[in-house]
């Protein structure tokens, strides 16, 4: 074999050798990417919790909508202060959606460990909440956390089960987390997107749970949806509490829950609704409830503007003293729809605003509730 033929043979070895080196770091640094990130779990509550350290609690019969384990996550604060917060992921409101599963909602806790550090639960130095205990429900029920209920149906001769579990999720979840809160003075209820339905709908029950705290404020984000069957989802499909079906009269499901939280705490609860102007993923399912099909358009985007519009006019004149954020980011260039929900994400960036959207939740903890963007829904 001539020593050309024996060259080339090395050096095609030491390419191939650092192509296999090159892979292999990748893929390590993908896996360790997903450890950190999708595939980020907390270690198991035992024992008393360290301030600042997530855990996750799995309390006993919880059910993610396919059956499968679900859990709730806490990080225990330094200061007597708590946050509750919903996660969001969709929604089912008919047994169509309900054997739809995934295209419609979230049915398994996969890849929410790690929701929960960012956002509104970061420890950024300019996040002024922390500090404060976090009480995080993640969404794998598609009912708005509020089911207790399962929808049976027949697919391939073999009977299939969803549980709209959400409300016996939660409850279990709240319930186990409460010895290790104490007794706060502060509370804030948040949620984004189905978790801001969940917000909205659950406020009052959250409220009830902790009747220490005098200085409560409940911000919804990013949710509205109209449908005139609210109502008979909610006793029928979710099996939701009959204080929680009994408030959903119209097709708002959130102005309808807003309203009667207002109606019964008045002034003790200051109540935030915050919404991008065009959101992308609402017009979307807002479709899909019009025309049965998930579909976002200029025009679709245009009827979202205006549907918030009057949202928040009825909000404004059933509740006094709301605080209002419309706001808007990564809006498409040729739809100028825009993204949908803010506090698990940019709740720091300005937005064009005087105020960020955890400065203007904080202002309002602190007693200065604002109005914020409106000139974007003109």
């Amino acid at each position: 074999m001539s020593n050309t033929v024996v060259k080339k043979k090395h050096i095609l070895l030491k390419i191939f050798a650092i192509l296999m080196v090159v892979i292999l770091i990748l893929v390590i640094a993908v896996v360790v990417f997903l450890k950190m990130t999708f595939l980020k779990s907390f270690p198991e509550l035992n024992g008393e919790p360290e301030v600042g350290v997530w855990y996750r609690i799995t309390p006993e019969n919880a059910k993610s909508s396919d059956g499968s384990e679900w859990h709730g996550i806490f990080r225990k604060g330094s200061e007597n202060k708590v946050v509750v917060y919903f996660f969001g992921g969709g929604v089912s409101i008919t047994g169509e959606t309900s054997e739809g599963g995934t295209d419609f909602f979230a049915t398994t806790m996969a890849a929410q460990d790690f929701v929960a550090q960012g956002g509104i639960g970061s420890m950024a130095d300019e996040n002024p909440f922390r500090d404060w205990t976090f009480i995080v429900i993640p969404y794998a029920s598609g009912d708005f956390h509020t089911g207790t209920g399962q929808y049976h149906y027949i697919q391939n001769g073999k009977e299939k089960v969803v549980y709209h579990n959400g409300y016996n999720n939660y409850s279990a979840f709240i319930e186990e987390i409460k010895e290790y809160v104490g007794e706060p003075d502060t509370l804030l209820v948040t949620g984004f997107s189905a978790g801001g339905f969940a917000t909205s709908l659950l406020a009052d029950d959250v409220i009830d749970r902790f009747p220490t705290a005098q200085n409560i404020t409940v911000c919804v984000d990013s949710s509205l949806l109209l449908y005139d069957g609210w109502h008979d989802t909610a006793v029928n499909l979710w099996q939701s509490p009959k204080e929680i079906s009994d408030r959903l009269t119209t097709n708002n499901i959130v102005l309808d829950s807003l309203t009667a939280l207002y109606e019964k705490r008045g002034d003790s609860v200051k109540i935030l609704f915050d919404c991008s102007y065009r959101d992308d993923t609402l017009q979307q399912y807002q479709a899909y409830i019009n025309n049965g099909k998930m579909d976002k358009t200029k025009e679709l985007g245009d009827q979202f503007q205006q549907n918030l519009k009057d949202m928040v006019e009825g909000l404004q004149a059933n509740i006094p003293g709301i605080g209002i954020y419309i706001w808007s980011f990564n809006q498409d260039e040729v739809t100028h729809n825009t993204q949908h929900t803010i506090i698990s994400s940019n709740v720091f960036d300005k937005l064009g605003n005087e105020r960020s959207v955890c400065e203007w939740i904080y202002g309002a903890v602190m007693g200065d509730t604002q109005t914020i963007g409106l000139e974007l829904l003109d």
